[in-house]
């Protein structure tokens, strides 16, 4: 016996690594080798097996960066290995620690159906399990050479991030390529030693850790290690015992799930996530038959929708995987997207549309939403996930608070509205588990509701770029299943996971409101054109139903369903958490800010389309508005275009060097620097500019964060700040109207011109933004104090508002020194308040300052960054915003004002006035979308919310026969009959509830 457990460990790390895992194949011959170099993009699998190759040899350099090489492989089973089991083994040139970022293959037989993936972590194909000898060997291999952009987060710029700018230099050299003797008793035998290792170092000192450590040395001492395959079987019987051994009643419980989290987009262009998801899907499918309690579960409509139309053979490979009930769709959503930054619409779509793929293809639907790795989750989803007719929640994102440990790992969610859903957090922090001893110890360790239930999730499997689960893992899980001294494993569908988990735990702990995420923070300003395109196609797309519907219902007209779904699963698409977060490399957001371009182009043609069919021939000029609000009397309507001036025109004056501006709402004085020093309600009297700290104000900061470039901002910013004053341009003018001040302004390499305005009428004045953006690791932000002492901040979210407060009282508060807004955020205090609208930003924060008693309260608008990683240049060039302070404003206002701001009338020439389809009164109520139904039978859907964060009453009205109306899911289901009373129904709703409702026309 040795006493010295350091002695004991020292030797098995040692044995297992230069000795036994080297065995697990005990002879090889290579492989013939040819190949085809691809000169640009990939090429389908047919062409590729079409190609010519040309003999190579194994040590050759490949692969400049996001090319294809096509390799041929042909080989002979050697006679001797008859009875054995034979694989080929495939090094590409691979490092081990980096699965998923770095070069990857996929296997094809001759006739084009995919065998599995290889990746750093799976580099075997099989071949024979039990070989005849002779048999001929003939594969193919696309390899791709993805460049290593995340070398163990050193995050140095590159320019490796388009294939615009990336080096034509070959990055990689293939090591290997054989035929192998597999041998199992090695393979089993490390397995057992590592499994067996990883718990020993999870235990006290004791019985059970020195009994484990006294087997694993009676293995090596029956181990020859010149004659590992011969004697592996006598070691192994050595670790039976202690394998064997149970695990305690109390053992803590792991349900384990096959995942590999596939991000639609990150350190790859999203034509490389096509063939990320054929890998993967590949290997999984393949691993399914070799072990039958395994079970593996992938989320995103979208990648299964890329398998469909990309590799229609291992779609049908999974598809017969689903229905075994092997594959499991998972999350009900079309990807995984961001749920800080879409709309209440999109979230809505992006169920709608996921939900209904998995049914039309699978026949089933996902009872839970599975978001592992998503930046933060906004207070409105527990309600729409409940009225999408979702059970469960998972995520595990939180565990990465940089401050807070969050206090739940199962736990009823409230959301705004006071909907709950069931939500759980692995509690071994991770989403791409390996199993190892480590994970395992954590998983009981941590899990927080361990004196009522005893249950945790673990998704196992590499992931972010993809490759899955490894026979390895599911190694691990064998001997996991029923070991003492640790958790127990069991491959579960997370569906009967949260059944149990209910049925153990009937009263949840409740936690209210955000699930913010303190870090990644400025995830909410990086790549500012893929922010402003997300917001307007969202817009425009809700449009484009509302008048092709009233088109199509007023006129007969066709209603565009190919061409609308075609456009939200492309935007759903781009509202990816790496996506729209702004945080993948330069390739991907250039295609993205060029395909939100054509999706601007293809709605607004929509839009033109209805909008002619239902104005008719004429020369009158209509002015639709689209927005839920009345503009120029009407909302969701058109009438004849009004005058540019309606009523008097501002009035414009020269005051110490600046102007003052002046309907017959407000008056905003604008100093000789540009500033705003004055913003007056002249109803009230009452000042809306804090005292000496004028606002409008451009503040550049130093911004370096410790880690994660284009995700993080540290709290450390604001130590460094330079107000930006100087002026090159101040002129005004009156326009159509609209009183009109132009500033420009130069500083360090950069440059902005601003337009701030006021109409008549109006009390937001607006700022129209253009900035020629030169900087690096600087953050752009506009200041506006106000002399409001305010105690919350009310931010729009999806349907409604969020509600945070100004001070920092503890470390949870402090933590939120960047937070998200939709189209505007308001500060009040009883009885007056000001807004800050938005027509592109999602990113501000809020300081409270005092001077001789006085609080005020600071705002700002989040517009700017330059971090270099993964993307050099983000935001460089000219960028656009458009925002606009309302002064003397309530929710109410605030909420109209920012939803005007976010959508334009259009003017159309034609016949005659349109009325609204639908109307709706009741104070608080909005019309969020006007459409038809997603299953094309012509029936009307129109979906309403409170949003003043009251319950409210009121009655929506319809311009068309109804034979009748039922409330329905999100999804369009239907949920309860409602009574129609001449043409509306009578409505009442909770605050911020959101209600559906489906119409038969007659």
């Amino acid at each position: 016996m040795h006493d010295d457990a350091s002695l004991t460990t020292g030797r098995v790390k040692r044995v297992l690594e230069e000795r036994i895992r080297p065995a697990i194949y005990s002879h090889t011959v290579p492989l013939e080798v040819s190949w085809h170099e691809l000169p640009g993009e990939p090429v389908s699998p047919a062409e590729g097996l079409a190609l010519d190759y040309s003999p190579t040899s194994v040590g050759t350099q490949w692969g400049a960066a996001w090319g294809t090489t096509w390799f041929h492989l042909s080989g002979q089973v050697p006679k001797q290995w008859a009875g054995r089991k034979v694989e080929a083994v495939i090094d590409l040139g691979f490092d081990v620690n980096m699965t998923g970022f770095q070069c990857e293959g996929l296997i094809y037989r001759p006739d084009g159906i995919t065998i599995k993936a290889l990746n750093p972590r799976n580099q075997w194909v099989p071949v024979a399990e039990q070989a005849e000898g002779g048999e001929l060997v003939d594969l193919y291999l696309e390899a791709a050479s993805n460049p290593v952009l995340l070398d163990y987060h050193p995050f140095l710029p590159t320019e490796q991030g388009d294939i615009l700018t990336s080096s034509p230099r070959k990055l990689y050299t293939t090591r290997r390529m054989d035929l192998a003797v597999f041998e199992p008793a090695v393979h089993e035998l490390a397995l057992d030693l590592e499994v067996l290792f990883d718990l020993q170092e999870q235990l006290p000192v004791g019985p059970r850790k020195a009994q484990i450590l006294q087997a694993m040395d009676n293995a090596l001492d029956r181990l020859d290690l010149q004659r590992i395959v011969d004697t592996a079987p006598d070691a192994r019987r050595e670790l039976e015992a202690v394998l064997a051994a149970p695990a305690e009643h109390s053992a803590h419980k792991i349900s384990a799930i096959g995942h590999s989290h596939i991000d639609s987009a990150w350190l790859w262009p999203l034509r490389e996530t096509i063939r990320k998801v054929s890998r993967t899907c590949s290997s999984m499918v393949e691993l399914l038959g070799y072990d039958e309690d395994f079970l593996y579960g992938m989320s995103s409509a979208q990648q299964y929708k890329w398998l469909k139309s990309h590799r229609p053979e291992v779609w049908e490979r999974v598809k017969k995987a689903v229905t075994d009930g092997r594959f499991l769709p998972l999350g009900g959503m079309w990807v995984e997207s961001d749920t800080v930054m879409p709309s209440g619409e999109s979230l809505v779509r992006q169920f709608l549309y996921g939900q209904k793929f998995f049914r039309d293809e699978f026949g089933i639907t996902s009872a839970g939403v599975w978001l592992p790795d998503s930046f933060g989750y906004s207070p409105a989803l527990p309600q729409l996930m409940r009225r999408a007719g979702f059970e469960w929640f998972f995520t595990q994102k939180i565990s990465w608070n940089q401050q807070n440990k969050f206090p739940h790992h199962t736990f009823n969610w409230e959301g705004i509205d006071g909907s709950r859903i069931f939500s759980h957090f692995p509690s071994m922090d991770t989403y791409n588990s390996q199993l190892s001893g480590e994970e395992v110890a954590k998983a009981s360790r941590q899990f927080r509701e361990a004196r009522v239930t005893n249950n945790s999730i673990a998704p196992v499997g590499w992931g972010d770029g993809g490759g899955g689960t490894t026979r390895e893992m599911t190694g691990k899980a064998k001997r996991l299943a029923n070991l003492e001294g640790s958790a127990t494993v069991t491959w579960e569908h997370p569906n009967d996971f949260f059944d149990r988990a209910k049925s153990e735990l009937p009263n949840p702990p409740v936690w209210v409101g955000e699930l913010y995420l303190e870090l990644h923070r400025a995830t909410l300003t990086s790549q500012h054109q893929t922010k402003q395109g997300n917001r307007r196609t969202e817009q425009l797309l809700v449009e484009a139903e509302l008048w092709a519907s009233t088109a199509a219902i007023y006129t007969g007209a066709d209603y565009p369903y190919d061409e609308l779904d075609e456009l939200w699963e492309t935007v759903l698409l781009h509202q990816f958490h790496d996506i729209l977060p702004g945080t993948s490399i330069a390739w991907v957001h250039r295609e993205v800010v060029a395909r939100y371009a054509q999706v601007i182009e293809q709605a607004q043609d929509l839009i033109l389309r209805a909008q002619q069919q239902l104005a008719g021939e004429g020369s009158t000029r209509l002015a639709f508005n689209g927005a839920a609000f009345t503009r120029n009397n009407v909302p969701f309507g058109a009438a004849r275009e009004a005058s540019a001036v309606n009523g008097v025109a501002v009035s414009l004056s020269s005051s110490e060097g600046g102007y003052i501006l002046e309907n017959e709402l407000v008056r905003v004085v604008i100093d000789a620097q540009g500033l705003i020093t004055s913003a007056v309600d002249l109803a009230t009297g009452r000042e809306a500019i804090a005292a000496g700290q004028p606002a409008n104000l451009l503040q550049l900061h130093q911004d370096f964060p410790n880690i994660w470039d284009a995700w993080d901002v540290d709290k450390y910013y604001r130590n460094q700040v330079t107000d930006l004053r100087d002026v090159d341009v101040l002129e005004a003018q009156v326009l159509d109207g609209s009183a009109v001040v132009t500033i420009g302004r130069s500083f360090s390499n950069s440059s902005v011109v601003q337009e701030v305005s006021l109409a008549p009428g109006e009390r937001t004045v607006q700022i129209r933004q253009s900035t020629d953006w030169h900087e690096a690791e600087k953050f752009l932000k506009v200041a506006f104090p106000l002399d409001i002492r305010a105690e919350h901040t009310l931010a729009e979210t999806q349907f409604g508002y969020h509600q945070r407060v100004t001070h920092v009282n503890t470390s949870w508060e402090a933590a939120k020194f960047e937070t998200s807004m939709h189209r505007f955020v308001l500060a009040q205090e009883p009885g007056f308040g000001a807004a800050l609208v938005n027509d592109s930003i999602y990113g501000f924060d809020v300081t409270r300052d005092s001077v001789e008693a006085n609080v005020t309260t600071t705002l700002r608008l989040s517009l700017l960054r330059a971090p270099r990683f993964p993307d050099p240049a983000t935001d460089q060039g000219v960028q656009t915003h458009r925002y606009g302070l309302v002064i003397g404003a309530d929710i109410a206002s605030a909420t109209k004002a920012g939803a005007l701001l976010n959508s334009d009338e259009q003017v159309v020439v034609g016949a005659k006035a349109v009325e609204p389809l639908v109307r709706i009164s009741g104070e608080g109520l909005v019309i969020s979308s006007v459409k038809l139904a997603a299953d094309r039978s012509g029936d009307l859907v129109v979906r309403v919310y409170e949003s003043l964060g009251r319950r409210a009453r009121g009655e929506l009205a319809f311009n068309t026969a109804v034979a009748s109306a039922s409330t329905v899911s999100l999804l369009e289901e239907h949920f309860e009959d409602l009574e129609l009373s001449e043409g509306t129904l009578k409505l009442q709703l909770g605050a911020f509830e959101v209600r559906t409702v489906r119409l038969k026309l007659s």
